[in-house]
């Protein structure tokens, strides 16, 4: 009897026993497991699409097309990787793409295309198909640009470009199979979407603590424990592809220009001064006429003979006339503005004018990207033509017309200078009185620009002109400011005439002069434009490094303006002189 109850009371202590063991065990396989995992045998899709894009080492989302056996791009993915200048003009239905020398048109599904305006043929056309989505082929874009495009066997298409750097390596002999899969993750439990053979060759693209990220020739990519491979030797990618060479303006350095404002008629030559120091003149001849692309024309070729006995190159200015309608209509498709552009060079050629100087100005923000393209087809053309192209900007600010449209970085990859237009600080019609441009003002703005533009293309705008500021007051005790712009030498009569004695003003960094009329209860205020602010605005151009200086006007200076200058041009001040 007792024997019975002793094992019964052990019978639970032996149960006890082994639910602890098991759950020990238990806990033990799955720290086993979790520390060190199953090799997944899971296969998952590389990719769902068909031909998908493989660039710059990511697969995206944009997929090529194969129609009649021939590979196409789509243009998004060309406009937003390869080339984002590229342009599509519906008016023509025609891609256009711009380099430093050359506007390609290649309009839709046509087997002719044109390099500035002559035509050539093309094996395969760009397409427009029914639902409007724009292709173009790969044979188009490995001729245009240095990028080497591959179909692989996955269907993956495959872009290289110019100077990539691959990185190859081997996979190594008697690898164990769950190593030779290619997982998702760097991790063995992850699943795998291709597998690698001992021997293989494979591309190195990243990697992840213990894994490299290789490639497969079919562009299919996974991760694999480092171990596996044997990295080789980088290689560079050498397509061995001509680059167009740079235009390289034929002018030495320093710029000095000045802009002959032309309004009705050019000035007969013989009752102009000489320009010591001068070497550009930039006449005011061509405007653009109407919204169909019409340019009115001022030059004479008695001009162009008076500018180049005296050894002047001419850049003859091409302006929008101020007008934001004209603007709109004859920049908004590719016929008009190639119509401008011919006019342009047909001007040019018949009076010998060595570059076009570009002022657009007063245009409405959302037409800023015409102007660029506008800019940019007529470059090639004027470099084709041995022309220097210069363009006139602002400085930076908020306004939308006279600032913000300009889109100055995209610019400055195509023009040879940029002239940046220092002044109206205080314009015309100011409700305040002050400077045209106040050093502080100037040399504020122009750090700005340099942060955009390169100083080496940035010419600096000088005012020879000055402004009378009239504060009247009112009746009622209010000041009514109005201003009028005179000559250098207006202003030196001006002030002669009242035996003023112009004194330095810190705060502008020119020489100034104030006039008050008491019987009329009216203050003058001239800030001065002369040898004083004429030699800091100078020195700025050697201090940033920049192109040149351009004045504007020459109708406004005297003599000693342009001596000031040229002497200043000439003398480079020691670094510390120049802060």
């Amino acid at each position: 009897m007792s024997r019975v109850e002793t094992f019964k009371k052990k019978q639970p202590i032996v149960s006890i026993i082994l639910a602890v063991v098991f759950t020990l065990i238990l806990i033990s396989t799955s720290i086993t497991f979790y520390l060190y995992p199953w090799p997944s045998n899971e296969q998952v899709a590389y990719t769902d699409k068909q031909n998908p894009i493989l660039f710059q080492q990511t697969l995206l989302d944009n997929e090529a097309s194969i129609i009649d056996d021939v590979l196409y791009l789509p243009f998004e993915f060309v406009k937003q990787y390869i080339d984002e200048s590229i342009s599509y003009d519906e008016s023509s239905q025609s891609i256009i793409i711009t380099t430093s020398q050359k506007v390609i048109q290649m309009p839709t599904n046509q087997l002719e295309y044109f390099i500035n305006d002559e035509p050539l043929s093309l094996e395969f056309p760009v397409l427009l198909d029914d639902t409007n989505n724009l292709l173009i082929p790969i044979k188009t874009i490995e001729m245009l640009y240095p990028f080497k495009i591959s179909l692989l066997d996955s269907g993956i298409v495959y872009i290289q470009q110019e100077g990539d750097i691959i990185l190859p390596a081997f996979v190594k002999s008697e690898q164990r199979e769950h190593d030779l899969k290619l997982r998702q993750q760097p991790d063995i439990a992850a699943p795998y979407v291709a597998t690698i053979m001992s021997d293989e060759m494979v591309y190195i693209e990243g990697e992840d603590q213990a894994y490299y990220l290789v490639r497969k020739e079919d562009g299919v990519a996974g991760y694999v424990q480092k171990q596996v491979v044997t990295l080789q030797k980088p290689i560079e990618l050498d397509l061995a592809f001509e680059q167009e060479p740079k235009f390289n303006p034929p002018i030495s350095w320093p710029i000095n220009l000045t802009w002959e404002p032309v309004y009705s008629r050019t000035p007969d030559p013989s009752t102009l001064p000489l320009l010591p120091g001068v070497n550009v003149v930039s006449p005011t001849w061509f405007e653009l006429k109407n919204g169909e692309g019409d340019v009115s024309n001022l030059a004479t070729k008695e001009y162009m003979e008076w500018a180049k006995n005296r050894g002047y190159h001419v850049w003859a200015l091409f302006s929008n006339d101020f007008s934001p309608e004209k603007t709109h209509e004859a920049f908004s498709t590719f016929e008009t503005r190639e119509k401008i552009i011919k006019q342009l060079l047909a001007y040019s050629e018949m009076y010998g004018v060595d570059g076009i100087n570009i002022d657009i100005e007063n245009v409405n923000l959302e037409d800023g990207p015409l102007v660029t393209q506008f800019v940019k087809e007529a470059a090639p053309y004027f470099h084709q033509a041995g022309l220097i192209v210069s363009m006139d900007v602002t400085f930076i600010s908020e306004s939308a017309r006279w600032s913000k449209f300009y889109e100055r970085e995209k610019l400055a990859e195509v023009v040879d200078y940029m002239m940046v237009m220092a002044y109206d600080e205080h314009w015309g019609s100011s409700p305040k009185a002050g400077s045209v441009a106040s050093l502080p003002w100037v040399e504020r703005n122009l750090q700005r620009l340099l942060d955009v533009v390169p100083a080496e293309q940035v010419v600096l705008g000088i005012p020879l002109y000055t402004r009378l500021w009239i504060e009247q007051e009112t009746d009622e005790g209010n000041i009514e400011v109005s201003s009028k712009a005179l000559t250098m030498d207006t202003v030196d009569k001006w002030i002669a005439d009242r035996q003023l004695e112009p004194i330095f003003d810190e705060a502008s960094g020119q020489n100034f002069v104030e006039y008050r009329d008491e019987a009329n209860k009216t203050t003058y205020k001239i800030w001065l434009e002369d040898s004083v602010s004429l030699t800091k605005r100078v020195q700025l151009m050697h201090k940033y490094g920049l192109a040149g200086v351009a004045t504007w006007a020459r109708t406004f200076a005297n003599e000693n303006a342009w001596l000031s200058i040229e002497e200043s041009i000439k003398h480079i001040k020691p670094a510390n002189e120049l802060e």
